[in-house]
């Protein structure tokens, strides 16, 4: 039984996003990630530059590292999401313009959900649900049936 005893994949990796800011830390990654693809310098070139140089693949590797381990250990996603949003913002100078403004905002969205996130907060009730539910309150105050709609 690969799944345990609910089954399946799909039901295991919600509990597991649901543990943790996985939307914020993706994004953070993805922002490393992107300004990464965009620098075309060699490494000798960079090397050959300087310290600004490597400053521009440093950076976004900070973020990419960040990104990941908030999703391995949101415990300490407070201090990872502020460490991202400062790279991210550092890479402005460094990287291509924080990878065409592409990298920079992923990075700065990422890091700003995962400083949002917490971890014993409700999940959102949908509308329709609402809806529902205050339609049978009203109804059992009333001592009436609600209609059925479709």
């Amino acid at each position: 039984m690969p799944g345990g005893p609910r089954g399946g994949f799909r039901p295991a990796f919600r509990r597991w996003r649901a543990g943790r800011p996985f939307w914020g830390g993706l994004l953070l990654a993805l922002g490393g990630a992107e300004i990464l693809l965009t620098l075309r310098a060699s490494l000798d070139v960079v090397l050959h530059v300087g310290m600004q140089g490597l400053a521009g693949y440093l950076l976004p590797v900070v973020m990419l590292l960040c990104g990941v381990l908030v999703l391995a250990n949101p415990a300490q996603r407070l201090f990872y999401s502020v460490v991202g949003v400062l790279v991210s913002l550092g890479s402005w100078m460094t990287s291509n313009l924080g990878g065409f403004f592409v990298g920079l905002l992923l990075g700065v969205v990422g890091s700003c959900l995962t400083f949002g996130w917490l971890p014993d907060q409700e999940p959102r009730v949908g509308r329709r649900r609402r809806r529902k539910e205050a339609r049978a309150a009203r109804a059992a105050a009333t001592g009436r049936i609600p209609a059925q709609r479709a």
